[in-house]
């Protein structure tokens, strides 16, 4: 199956680096248009340049507005940047619930920044099913650096390492950040920790915290280090550039950046083929009914009725 005409276009145009033909594309793969198999195909050629930066913490941390700041910062050097912000659904619509940032909007009229705000729909993780295709397509549209920036709920978010090439974990002075971190597994996670609203007291303990648990921890190759940002007034932002650069630079001496990325499409292949096997089992529910049935009647067990039907399919 080919593209349809109306997405051979948007193909086009994204691929040139038109605003409008990268977000009617990209609303196309989160509706799950029925020919977004082969639009992926289509933009598998040009993907697989981008670095990507994952963005996650707890909410209050500045997120959003250390996004704006990267993003100046990036654009400084001339590089395009797409940005992906994830938000919580909307329990009536199904959308974005926050919508586009509004500290981002300072960036709206630039040609060389996209952002687009995509609804985590119920999907755990931090980020949105749909999240690896759209990466693909600001790939393929040209742009150097994408920066994801999750919903910001804690313990769920671990999948964004899976997802970026370099992740940075942001925390802030006064929230026992460290310790939620050391909980919720983030610190296995992080390439680089960020102590933002460092003007606050309780920064440099906040800091020294952060770096006695890391020391704790067994890690090969990179050590990640931590910074201090005040990123409202771009404070210590050139110097977290500068880390995100050297953190690449490992990531392709070190080979880990070509194991990231086949972990990421193996995630990837793995979770649509678990999503192709539920929507055959709801297309069928008498089968599942039926199995099921069997169960209760004690005639079969789970295991077995699990593997007929996998057998079947």
């Amino acid at each position: 199956m080919s593209p349809d005409p109306g997405s051979v276009e948007l193909i086009t145009g994204a691929r040139a680096g038109q605003p409008r033909a990268i977000a009617r594309l990209i609303s196309r793969i989160e509706n799950d248009a029925p020919d977004v198999p082969s639009i992926m195909r289509e933009l598998s050629s040009t993907a697989g340049h981008a670095h990507v930066i994952g963005i996650t913490g707890s909410p209050g941390v500045g997120k959003s507005t250390s996004t704006s700041a990267l993003v100046t910062a990036y654009r400084e050097q001339g590089k395009r940047v797409g940005v992906l912000a994830v938000d919580p659904s909307s329990p009536f619509s199904g959308g974005a619930l926050l919508g586009d940032r509004v500290r981002m909007q300072a960036h709206a009229t630039d040609e060389g920044v996209f952002i687009r705000s995509m609804a985590s729909r119920g999907h755990l993780g931090g980020l949105s099913a749909t999240t690896p295709q759209v990466l693909r397509v600001l790939d393929a549209a040209g742009f150097d650096v994408t920066i994801i920036e999750t919903v910001g709920v804690g313990q769920s978010e671990i999948e964004i390492a899976a997802t970026a090439d370099t992740s940075l974990v942001l925390l802030a002075p006064g929230m026992g950040d460290g310790i939620q971190a050391a909980k919720a597994g983030i610190l296995e996670i992080g390439d680089i920790f960020v102590v933002n609203k460092a003007d606050r007291d309780g920064a440099d303990s906040t800091v020294r915290e952060i770096r006695h648990m890391i020391d704790l921890g067994v890690r090969g190759g990179w050590q990640p280090p931590v910074l201090k940002t005040v990123a409202s007034c771009h404070e210590g932002i050139a110097e977290l550039v500068a880390e995100i650069g050297r953190h690449r630079e490992w990531l392709v001496e070190s080979g880990e950046q070509e194991s990231r990325r086949l972990r990421r499409a193996q995630d990837e292949i793995s979770a649509l083929v678990l999503g192709a096997v539920r929507q055959r089992l709801a297309g069928d529910p008498q089968r599942l009914t039926a199995a099921a049935q069997a169960v209760l009647d004690g005639t079969t067990d789970s295991y077995s009725a699990a593997a007929t039907i996998l057998e079947q399919m």
